[in-house]
């Protein structure tokens, strides 16, 4: 049976933070923990090995696969920051043309720094996307 890797975990967000990335990506994690806390309302949780989570839902697909994700988040990886938001979400699309500078994934919108950005679309996109899987996957 396949097992999760990505799955929440205790490990300390800030020692990630601290020991994963060089100091300019490590300020805009700081940034970013910051924005997504704040935006989210939830408190950052490691999901993985480096992937800063916050809230998470239960999902079931109609294959009859299941399992648990966070609802947001992002990884201060070495090329690029990845941003993770909902799948499937149409007003994902229309919050990126505003975004700034960025490239999107089907689940990942990664971006060079905050500072290529525009906070308040962040934030939007974090709300949105927050809206958007708990309309879909309503606890029960």
């Amino acid at each position: 049976m396949y097992e999760f890797k990505t799955i929440e975990n205790k490990n300390s967000v800030i020692e990630f933070i601290e020991n994963a990335v060089e100091p300019k990506k490590r300020e805009d994690a700081y940034k970013l923990l910051d924005i997504f806390t704040e935006s989210s309302g939830y408190e950052a949780k490691m999901w993985g090995g480096s992937i800063i989570g916050f809230g998470s839902y239960h999902y079931k697909y109609e294959s009859g696969h299941e399992g648990d994700s966070m609802l947001v988040g992002f990884s201060p990886r070495k090329a690029k920051i990845s941003l993770y938001f909902a799948t499937g979400d149409q007003q994902r699309e229309h919050l990126l043309k505003e975004f700034g500078k960025h490239k999107a994934g089907k689940a990942c919108v990664y971006i060079n720094k905050v500072s290529d950005i525009n906070i308040d679309v962040l934030k939007a996109l974090i709300l949105q996307s927050i809206k958007h899987l708990k309309e879909t996957y309503p606890d029960k």
